[in-house]
């Protein structure tokens, strides 16, 4: 299929972008596209104007300082997957960008294009919500920061307004040496995930938890941060109990359900998928945990 009739904008500069947003009515935001094109195309989104963001040079790139990695909106995922400083200060987010699609919408694909979509099993939210992310956004009223907390509002819903856009991404830096575990179940490579687990461990001399992050995503209609299952890990010897009580706490949405799985195996999956992500964090963080599931 075709998409409907639209006019196309490429402007060059971040002011002359928030400008036409300003004034164009049902404009959209091109990033990366892996998502919005073929909506187009099926006709299931049809707008009057199309913004591509691809020609603003400053939305995109890397950098370390003030104890945050940020990225830029138009960053690739596949750029992020590989830049050495992400590796290094945030694993968690290159592990995770191997299980998004395939290398070849990693290529096109911009990280701010999946957080704006915001599909509830898109690995990016996930990562972002586990590293309690700042998102910066710009309209011509002004740049604006939102904490990931308050950015999703249900169902591929954001607090975005018609005529704002991300312009860059914050990760606060965990300690060198913290642990990190990602774990997704899809039908296929490359699908979205019926459930997945993101976790983050801060692991102290003594072996007792200091610090612990637990997002789950394909769950609910947004990332789930698993607070009730971080408190239970917080303080305590990390082991194979201490893992398997955390992954078991209540939780505090109820699953979605669908054509594909029922709530109840959403909720199995996620506590499956809680453990074996906890496991691998410990295991990066030093600290060897028995196979539990």
């Amino acid at each position: 299929m075709k998409p409907a009739p639209f006019d196309y904008h490429a402007p060059r500069q971040l002011k002359e972008a928030a400008q036409l947003l300003a004034r164009l009515p049902n404009a959209k935001i091109l990033a990366g596209g892996q998502s919005l094109v073929p909506m187009m195309n099926f006709r299931y989104v049809m707008v009057d104007h199309l913004v591509d963001l691809n020609g603003v040079d400053d939305l995109s790139g890397i950098g370390v300082g003030d104890g945050r990695l940020r990225v830029g909106a138009m960053t690739r995922q596949r750029d992020i997957e590989t830049a050495p400083e992400v590796a290094r200060h945030c694993p968690l987010l290159a592990e995770a960008l191997r299980h998004v699609g395939h290398r070849q919408t990693r290529n096109r694909g911009t990280i701010g294009g999946s957080l704006a979509h915001a599909d509830p099993a898109a690995e990016l939210p996930a990562v972002c919500a586990a590293y309690d992310a700042t998102i910066h956004v710009a309209s011509v009223r002004g740049v604006r920061q939102v904490p990931f907390a308050d950015f999703c509002t249900g169902f591929m819903a954001t607090v975005l307004q018609a005529d704002e856009m991300i312009v860059a991404i914050d990760l606060p830096l965990w300690r060198q040496g913290h642990g990190h575990g990602f774990r997704e179940f899809a039908r296929r490579q490359g699908d979205f995930a019926l459930a997945g687990a993101a976790a983050l461990l801060d692991i102290g001399g003594d072996g007792a938890v200091r610090r612990a992050a637990i997002a789950l995503f394909g769950v609910a209609a947004s990332p789930l941060r698993a607070y009730a299952a971080e408190a239970r890990l917080v303080g305590q010897p990390l082991d194979a109990a201490a893992i398997r009580a955390a992954a078991t706490a209540p939780w505090l949405a109820e699953p979605l359900s669908d054509i594909h799985a029922s709530a109840e195996y959403r909720r199995h999956l996620g506590q499956v998928l809680s453990v074996r992500a906890l496991t691998d964090a410990a295991r990066n963080a030093g600290v060897e945990v028995p196979n539990i599931v």
